[in-house]
């Protein structure tokens, strides 16, 4: 059963919550000129329980084509907001579970959801649960293995959807290939010069750059780095010895930006034709930045760079933040950041109006539309 949630409700929720000395210094809005008891009941008793998990982790997110904006959470399944409207997505409705890692809109409109057990599919009207059931593939030159157990828990941490149709899945045990009817297991293709021994489990993060390579970046439990697939070849690289990259980003001059665990920021600019070893250089932080709670990263329309944190500063800040900067990459550049907010952000995003959408630990979901950052949440 889907839950649906006015902006207006919303709004209502948020002047209750303040006349009840419960918002703790949260934005305000103006309340609609009329209301009833029922509403207010219902705000009560119904919205502030079912929505409560957006104040919790609010994992990812994406705008779709027709302009509807889906966030996934660690506990409650999906929300989509249609600028008024919000609905919530969950078991009831066909997810295999509340807890989404990843989204993706695909060319002919479906909404793909990475759960931690496996993949769903929204038509629009349906939910379907997709097992991955690895096939065999006539292109390649021996079969695949089965997979003996195709409804058995398997995390998908990223989805994307190459230039050619083909959904990537990077998932808890391996990458998978979707080319509409079939999955294929990546690395049984014999053709793929694999000289690292990459597993390619545990891929947190997927790229295709303007000129068509594809970029992983592994996460916890594999640990492999930044892997590069040319097409023919895999190639590993651990530059300052990052095991763990959260987010692979591209500007439109081709520069590829990486969020590791613990080092920040590292960009590599394929114009320089660097040597294999000299490839990255590292973006300085902001001042007092941990690099450790370095969550994502962000190239907008204007070119504007973004990080984001979850967690606090040097100086015993006990939340994270959002920082901007208009740097150009250089090395003898200074890269000056402003602090937008100190909210735990676990994700971000921009909408088609130029929005910044944030996903928080703990704190829920907020909008920062380039002059003030309002919470949609309690």
């Amino acid at each position: 059963m889907k839950k649906n949630f006015t902006f207006i409700q919303i709004q209502l929720l948020l002047l209750v919550l303040v006349f009840g000395n419960a918002c703790n210094g949260q934005v305000v809005t103006n309340p609609p000129a009329k209301s009833t008891s029922n509403q207010t009941k219902l705000i009560k008793n119904h919205f502030t329980n079912q929505y409560q998990a957006l104040a919790d982790n609010v994992h990812c997110g994406l705008q779709d084509k027709a302009g509807n904006l889906w966030f996934g959470t660690t506990g409650d399944g999906v929300y989509r907001f249609d600028g008024k409207l919000f609905t919530n997505f969950t078991m009831k409705d066909g997810l295999d579970t509340n807890q989404i890692q990843c989204i993706l809109e695909d060319k002919m409109g479906n909404i793909w959801f990475g759960s931690r057990s496996g993949i769903c599919r929204f038509d629009g009207k349906t939910i379907t649960k997709i097992p991955i059931i690895e096939t065999n593939n006539n292109s390649f030159a021996q079969p695949f293995s089965l997979n003996q157990n195709p409804n058995a828990k398997n995390g998908v941490w990223s989805i994307i959807q190459d230039k050619k149709g083909t959904i990537w899945f990077g998932t808890d045990k391996d990458l998978y290939c979707y080319n509409g009817k079939t999955f294929t297991r990546f690395l049984d293709n014999p053709n793929i010069i694999n000289e690292s021994g990459l597993t390619l489990k545990s891929v947190q993060c997927i790229l295709e750059d303007a000129k068509g390579n594809i970029w992983f970046g592994s996460g916890p439990f594999a640990f492999e780095g930044i892997c590069f697939y040319d097409g023919k070849k895999l190639t590993n690289y651990k530059p300052l010895k990052q095991q763990w990259v959260r987010k692979i980003i591209e500007d439109k001059n081709g520069i590829l930006y990486f969020s590791t665990r613990s080092a920040g920021v590292l960009y590599y600019d394929p114009s320089t034709n660097q040597t294999a070893d000299k490839k990255f250089d590292i973006i300085p932080s902001p001042p007092n930045f941990i690099n450790g709670s370095l969550t994502n990263i962000l190239v907008d329309k204007t070119g504007t760079f973004w990080m984001a944190a979850d967690y606090g500063n040097k100086q015993g800040d006990t939340l994270g933040g959002l920082w901007r900067s208009d740097f150009i990459t250089d090395k003898t550049a200074e890269k000056t950041f402003t602090k937008i907010t100190n909210k735990e952000i676990f994700f971000m995003f921009e909408d088609k109006d130029n929005n910044i959408w944030l996903g928080t630990r703990a704190t829920g979901l907020y909008l920062y539309n380039r002059k003030t950052v309002t919470q949609y949440s309690e």
